[in-house]
């Protein structure tokens, strides 16, 4: 039969392989905390998409308004 020996006077070598031994796994589970975003806080990646769409339907009639305004013949507007 072995020598008990207190976990404090161990090496730190022993100590570390006894917690190695004694530490489980968490399985599937992920211990990081999590926290739904906050809905009224500045969100950058919203905002962002929000202005890349607004520029992008503002060229898309600028350019019908000017595609239209050069297929007419050479004497201007027709009303």
């Amino acid at each position: 039969m072995e020598k008990f020996i207190p976990f404090e006077k161990l090496s730190k070598k022993m100590q570390r392989e006894l917690m190695a031994q004694k530490r489980g796994t968490w399985g599937g589970l992920n211990p990081v905390t999590r926290k739904p975003e906050n809905p009224k806080a500045y969100n950058r990646r919203k905002a962002r998409k929000w202005s890349d769409d607004s520029m992008t339907v503002s060229s898309v009639f600028m350019g019908s308004e000017i595609s239209m305004w050069y297929n007419y013949p050479e004497g201007g507007c027709s009303q």
